[in-house]
C-alpha cells in the first residue's frame, strides 16, 4: 500500500486525458491516466485527438463511482471495451497499466465497501475484475 502512495505523487505531474475537464468530471478523485502523453510520440498527429479515447473521452467508457459501473454500456467497470482500449493504449508499458489499474482498485475497493459492507465483491473478484485480465502472460515454449 505504501508503495501506491509513493508513485501516486509522480503520476500527477504527467499530461495526459486526467488533465481533460471531460475527464477531471467522471468524479471528485478522478484516476490519473499516466502515460496518455504516449499517443502523440507514437504517430498521432492531432494533440486534441490524443486526449480523446474510447475509455477517456466524454461520455465514454468511463466509471461511473462510486458504482464502479461503466457509464456508456453498465457493464461492471472495466468493461470489455475499456480493457481492451487500455490494452491498445498502454501496448508499449504494461506495467505502467498496471501501475494505473492498481491504483483504481485501490480507489475502487473503497467505495464499493463502503457503499455495502456486507455485500461487497470479494478481493479475489475485484483483482480479477481490475487485475487480472491485464497481466503478462508468458508463453510456453
Amino acid at each position: 500500500m505504501a508503495a501506491l502512495v509513493l508513485v501516486r505523487p509522480a503520476l500527477d505531474g504527467l499530461p495526459g486525458p486526467a488533465r481533460d475537464p471531460a475527464h477531471r468530471a467522471a468524479g471528485p478523485a478522478a484516476a490519473q491516466h499516466p502515460l496518455a502523453g504516449r499517443a502523440r510520440r507514437i504517430g498521432r498527429a492531432d494533440p486534441a485527438e490524443q486526449r480523446r479515447s474510447l475509455v477517456t473521452g466524454a461520455g465514454r467508457h468511463l466509471p461511473l463511482r462510486p458504482l464502479w459501473l461503466c457509464r456508456a454500456c453498465a457493464a461492471p467497470w472495466p468493461c470489455a471495451t475499456a480493457r481492451l482500449t487500455l490494452l491498445r493504449e498502454y501496448a508499449d508499458d504494461r506495467i505502467a497499466l498496471l501501475i494505473y489499474l492498481a491504483g483504481l482498485l485501490h480507489e475502487a475497493t473503497g467505495h464499493l465497501y463502503t457503499l455495502n459492507p456486507h455485500d461487497a465483491p470479494q478481493p479475489g473478484q475485484l483483482f480479477d475484475r481490475f487485475l487480472a485480465w491485464a497481466r503478462v502472460r508468458r508463453q510456453r515454449g
